[in-house]
């Protein structure tokens, strides 16, 4: 009750119309031989999905083989949009919730479940439509050549993040021996991924390694657990395989000059990043800002020099939140955060509207019809796709943030009176926040620090005692005990423990 109450707050429809319905009914469960027709037939290649355990729409599956010096490889994408036909009910309900919403306990989809987890789920042992990038990537990591193309595919195993992880970074002997025919690929893909990571890098694409909040909840809903969720060497081969077949994609329908939607992410505001570069000045470390602007290289250098320390997860907080959104636009911008030029959403059109249209602009493009007036029909509609998705991600973010918030508000009310350990996350005239291992954020408000003023000094973000001298500053470890939990507003109290 307590989420869905959320879910209405925020306007997201959960429910799909009788009509919508209807129409997913006269979906078919199987691939047919006439739907095949035409495509390119990968069934024979070894290919897996990797995601996580809960996960049911299945949207991406990878193939790798090595072709003489070359790696070959396959990111194949569900090919939702050979279901969801343009202006039909789905498309329009589609369009209007622009993607999944991933709350702590619910999915809700952008489309009915029949779809997304059924013909549109790229389950293992069934023939699938898909959309394949086949990418020729030498030991540099570089793209020389690429297929985009329809396919129809059959994945051999359904992995999980977790079973790759033991089988490459904890050498798992039953797990290896369980999948036996399919660890010399995992190991080549461990490679591949790391050449390509490397040459990102190289050009200055920033990494946050952020700790996501796993919130584990009882059968009623309540916070049982509440711990960081680490990405692994599983889950950075995956992101690394889209990054790559995004910037192709993109790469490739720029040059064609075709209208099309890109990902892109602007530069950052100049005066927050002045901000960042006198803050971080007091754990003595320095950006160089060049005439007005950071480059994402600069950014990059930063966070490999935190990395490890005390205030890395401080200070990688403040960057990111020193830069600008990425949104969707008809325009190729580039992306600031990966520090490429072209960038699109392609591989999962289960759950983002706008991987699904562009599925639509490629399909036209490879099957010869994007005449004049198809263009033109895209012209006119695309930016207001790329608008009212770029919103729609807003609120979805803003939903999950508010869930997760009101599920660690429940958790902490179980431990009032409590001490923990924990770091100060930000420094106001007001108090302080403390975040804890666990990511749970509260605050320590002014009035509470005993036996003196306090008063905020801007520049250097902290409180400082007027007799006793005492700073509190971002960084610094403190006890604190859980003074108080407020569901309604969603917010902690700390109060310091006696020193």
């Amino acid at each position: 009750v307590d989420i869905m109450s959320l879910v209405k707050a925020y306007n997201i429809p959960v429910e799909f119309s009788n009509k919508i319905m209807k129409q997913v009914e006269n979906v078919s469960n199987e691939v047919s031989t006439a739907d095949m027709a035409g495509r390119k037939d990968l069934r024979d290649w070894q290919m897996v999905t990797i995601d996580g355990e809960d996960a049911k729409d299945l949207d991406d599956a990878v193939s790798l083989t090595k072709e003489g010096e070359y790696y070959r490889l396959g990111v194949h994408i569900a090919d939702v949009s050979n279901y969801v036909q343009e202006h039909s009910a789905l498309d329009v309900e589609a369009k209007e919730r622009g993607t999944s919403v991933y709350l702590v306990d619910r999915v809700i989809p952008m489309l009915p479940h029949k779809l997304s987890n059924g013909i549109c789920s790229l389950n293992a042992g069934e023939n699938r439509l898909a959309l394949s990038c086949i990418m020729m990537i030498d030991e540099k990591g570089n793209v020389i050549d690429h297929e985009i193309a329809e396919t129809v595919i059959k994945v051999d195993r359904r992995m999980s993040y977790t079973s790759v992880k033991k089988i490459l970074a904890d050498k798992d002997e039953a797990e290896r021996e369980k999948y036996r025919e399919l660890v010399p690929m995992f190991e080549m893909m461990e490679h591949v991924a790391g050449i390509l990571r490397k040459k990102r890098m190289k050009r200055g694409s920033i990494d946050f390694d952020f700790p996501e909040t796993k919130i584990i909840l009882d059968e009623a809903g309540n916070p049982i657990e509440i711990k960081p969720y680490e990405r692994n060497v599983a889950t950075k081969m995956i992101e690394d395989f889209m990054l790559i077949a995004n910037e192709t994609v993109a790469q490739d329908y720029f040059w064609q000059e075709v209208p099309f939607v890109y990902r892109t992410h602007e530069n950052p505001d100049e005066e927050k990043i002045k901000k960042l570069a006198t803050f971080i000045n007091n754990f003595g470390y320095t950006l160089h800002i060049g005439q007005d602007e950071v480059h994402p290289k600069e950014l990059q250098k930063l966070l490999m020099k935190i990395d490890g320390t005390e205030e890395e997860a401080l200070i990688s907080r403040l960057t990111l939140r020193s830069m600008k959104q990425a949104k969707y636009t008809t325009e190729c911008t580039g992306h600031f955060g990966l520090a490429t030029n072209y960038y699109c959403h392609f591989t999962s059109p289960i759950r983002r509207y706008p991987d699904l249209q562009i599925h639509r602009i490629i399909k036209n493009c490879l099957r010869g019809r994007m005449n004049a007036k198809k263009a033109d029909h895209y012209e006119k509609i695309l930016p207001e796709v790329a608008k009212h998705s770029s919103e729609m991600e807003r609120r979805a973010d803003e939903a999950e943030r508010e869930t997760d918030k009101l599920k660690k508000v429940q958790y902490m009310k179980m431990h009032l009176g409590e001490e923990f350990t924990g770091v100060i996350s930000g420094v106001t005239s007001y108090g302080f926040y403390v975040e804890l291992p666990n990511t749970i954020e509260g605050l320590v408000h002014v009035t509470s620090l005993k036996g003196d003023y306090f008063n905020y000094s801007e520049e250097t973000y902290e409180l400082i005692g007027e007799n006793s001298n005492k700073h509190y500053k971002l960084g610094q470890t403190v006890k604190v005990i859980v003074a108080g939990t407020d569901e309604i507003v969603r917010t902690i109290d700390f109060e310091l423990a006696d020193e």
